[in-house]
């Protein structure tokens, strides 16, 4: 159960970074839905590694294939089984970091939870697990906009110490933040941090970052009190991202700053329906979506693995040095755009279900 997520809407992803391939099954999608691979590839080739000068030279396609659940271009309402083979391995990169765990990287806590771990690559605990989700996502998005109208957009917010214009609020679209390469839509900002990341690149060092999401359309009613809440879920699905160690929604912790006569966000009558004048909730009240745009920010490590000689211990406990050897981003988040927009999907498309289920039962 630790690869699956969800509960009517249920995605199990599969794979290792050097192996035959990776990919999800979804199980739950409703019946009757037009789908192709046409509708999951961009997805993947907004993730896919050697997209630009600032991402992993690792050069893979990642071509999805639709193996069940859909016939004559139609959802069956039975699982999908999605597939992107791995064509641009090198194990033997990994041949000298064997025995040693890589600091920060999950080498050494793969090793003493299994007594085993996959020696290249980081196996799962690699980016390259986040494929079955992006796809899987992909699917859940196209279900959520044709439905319901959801429209979901994710943009670099921070990079390295840069820190870009708020932009929520705004109905940015995807073709604005995919305007330049590190997928900021603040054209002042994106050149700094792309500066600070080939530097740090250059260097043999990385950087981290800041990725903002904003759902718009989403329904009020949305959510299910108490351990399932709507914005509790996202923050399992948004720290379940590799190399994720922060999530804050709505004010975040900017709000435990404020008084709640600022914070309060007082009702008014929008468009026909009861809505609110500001969003500190970041559309969720209770747990429980209000109609609002719901806003979350998510903050991204630096990538673990650096070529920058690093003191360390290996697996005896012997002192080493280590400079890692491989193909990795000096900067996860300009790839990890699509990876948030998707895990957003999907969290959102199953809570949909959910309440479907309670008001046609």
């Amino acid at each position: 159960m630790s690869s699956t997520i969800g509960a009517i809407l249920r995605v199990t992803t599969f794979g290792e970074s050097h192996c035959a391939g990776v990919g999800a099954v979804l199980d739950g999608c409703p019946p009757g839905l037009a789908l192709s691979e046409a509708d999951i590839q961009p997805q993947l080739d907004r993730r896919r590694p050697g997209q630009s000068i600032i991402t992993t030279p690792r050069d893979e396609k990642d071509e999805i294939q639709i193996l069940s659940g859909v016939e004559s271009g139609v959802t069956l309402g039975t699982p999908i089984g999605l597939f992107v083979k791995n064509r641009e391995y090198r194990p033997g990169d990994y041949k000298e970091m064997r025995n040693i765990p890589r600091p920060s990287h999950a080498d050494f806590t793969y090793q003493a939870k299994y007594g085993v771990r996959a020696s290249s690559g980081g196996g799962r605990s690699s980016a390259r697990e986040t494929i079955g989700r992006v796809a899987a996502g992909a699917v859940a998005e196209k279900w959520l906009r044709e439905t319901f109208g959801v429209e979901i957009v994710a943009w670099v917010s921070a990079a390295g110490k840069v820190d870009a214009a708020d932009l929520a609020g705004k109905g940015l679209t995807r073709a604005q933040v995919d305007r330049n390469d590190v997928r900021c839509p603040d054209e002042g900002c994106a050149g700094k941090m792309m500066a600070q990341i080939i530097a740090a690149r250059d260097e043999g060092d990385s950087l981290g970052g800041v990725v903002t999401c904003e759902c718009r359309g989403v329904p009020a009613g949305w959510g299910e009190p108490v351990f399932d809440k709507t914005e509790a879920l996202l923050a399992q699905a948004m720290l379940s991202i590799p190399a994720t160690k922060g999530f804050e929604i709505g004010s975040g912790f900017a709000g435990s700053r404020m008084k709640g006569s600022e914070h309060n966000d007082a009702f008014e009558l929008k468009d026909g329906r009861l809505g609110t004048v500001t969003n500190n909730s970041g559309g969720i009240q209770g747990g429980i979506t209000n109609g609002e745009s719901i806003v979350m920010r998510v903050a991204f490590k630096p990538p673990a693995t650096i070529g920058k000689a690093q003191q360390t211990a290996d697996f005896n406990g012997d002192s080493v040095v280590l400079e890692a050897k491989g193909r990795h981003d000096p900067c996860v988040v300009p790839r990890a755009v699509p990876i948030v927009e998707s895990m957003c999907a999907l969290v959102l498309a199953d809570l949909a279900l959910r309440q479907r289920s309670r008001m046609n039962g």
